[in-house]
């Protein structure tokens, strides 16, 4: 879609060369200026525009006052045969252009459902994620994480699947479904582990069984209601990241092997951390941590997280990915892997201030007589 303003472009072109070819002297020759008018507007607009800007060409050519002596009635006629084909062109070019932006809407769409935006607030946690895949033009790639409230808490998880870009895609989906599902059964993190590592096995081997090719790293972080404490379980991924007071410690959970192998029982012991006030969770994919800069050095995320965050003690979520981002990208060279990161804070008082606001707007009104 071409902006409106530059509309008039090609028309403003066209008058400039007619006001020329009046003022100029007669030996200088505009006739092929004329005649690259047509070609050049059917590779920006529509046929109509194309058609319409070709025939005022060829009025201009056959006016006396503005035509080139040195044009000739079979250069007229070329140029018609120029106008003509660049109409063709362009009503081309529109077909196949609508066509592509069909398809990348419903590949955006597509996307979109696969792993939607996080929300800013899922129950009493605070919540703000980022997404870049690294394949040019896809949404999603082979990172993950979503934030679910259920049963048991609330609870969270990130996962880095074998490869990247559209190919894994497919097991995205699979595992984002299955971890949605097992939310809402499983009471606890290891069995929601282990639903994973299964239909991970599923997607890579149709009978389950044997060793796989096919993995994905992933934590697990599960949040009580009270918003107290936390409980990580970690499937070969690297370890959630706590903020307090301006500090930035390692949460480091004994880990099971990575989903889908099948070498080894996934058994994951989840790892209980108390939080306090102003406590922020931050869940990663490699793909931040083996981001390389010129001299091949990887991206130190603790160390300048820690020296962000001793200016905030207490950053805002949203505050603390935009700088993970921006401060990876101007270190790397160039981000070859697909990036996922995800923030999170309890704030147990905002959910009780409103489901309080919730109760009052819902009660019913009662006229005073």
């Amino acid at each position: 879609m071409v902006p409106r303003q530059f509309w008039l472009v090609p028309w403003t072109a066209l008058a400039l060369l007619a006001v020329m070819q009046v003022l100029v002297p007669g030996w200088v020759q505009l006739g092929f200026a004329f005649a690259a008018l047509p070609p050049l507007t059917g590779l920006i607009y529509g046929p109509w525009r194309t058609a319409a800007l070709g025939g005022a060409v060829l009025t201009l050519l056959l006016v006396p006052m503005t035509r080139p002596p040195h044009i000739a009635d079979a250069d007229v006629g070329a140029v018609a045969a120029i106008a003509a084909f660049s109409v063709l062109v362009a009503l081309v070019r529109e077909r196949y252009t609508r066509e592509l932006v069909r398809v990348g809407t419903v590949a955006e769409a597509a996307q979109h459902a696969v792993m939607p935006p996080v929300a800013d607030r899922v129950g009493p946690l605070r919540c703000a994620g980022l997404y870049r895949a690294a394949q040019v033009a896809a949404m999603v790639g082979g990172d993950l994480y979503d934030v679910r409230e259920g049963p048991f808490g609330v609870r969270a998880l990130v996962a880095d699947v074998q490869g990247h870009g559209l190919a894994a895609v497919g097991t995205v989906a699979a595992l984002l479904g299955t971890f949605r599902e097992a939310l809402l059964d499983e009471p606890e993190l290891s069995g929601v582990a282990l639903r994973l590592d299964r239909r991970l096995r599923i997607e890579a081997r149709p009978n389950g069984s044997g060793p796989s090719e096919l993995f994905a790293t992933a934590v697990l972080l599960e949040f009580p209601p009270d918003m107290a404490s936390v409980r990580l379980a970690s499937c070969g991924h690297p370890p959630v990241l706590l903020v307090r007071d301006g500090h930035v410690r390692e949460l480091a959970a004994d880990p099971a092997p990575p989903l889908g192998l099948g070498l080894a029982p996934v058994e994951p012991r989840p790892l209980t951390v108390r939080l306090a006030e102003g406590d922020v969770l931050l869940g990663y994919t490699d793909g931040v941590t083996e981001a390389r800069d010129g001299s091949g050095a990887f991206y130190p995320l603790v160390r300048r997280l820690a020296r962000r965050c001793s200016k905030d003690p207490s950053p805002e979520p949203g505050r603390l990915v935009e700088f993970v981002w921006k401060d990876m990208t101007s270190f790397a060279r160039a981000v070859e892997d697909d990036v996922a990161l995800l923030a999170l804070r309890p704030e147990p008082d905002g959910r009780r201030e409103r489901d309080t606001r919730q109760e009052r707007d819902a009660a019913p009104v009662r006229s005073s007589s």
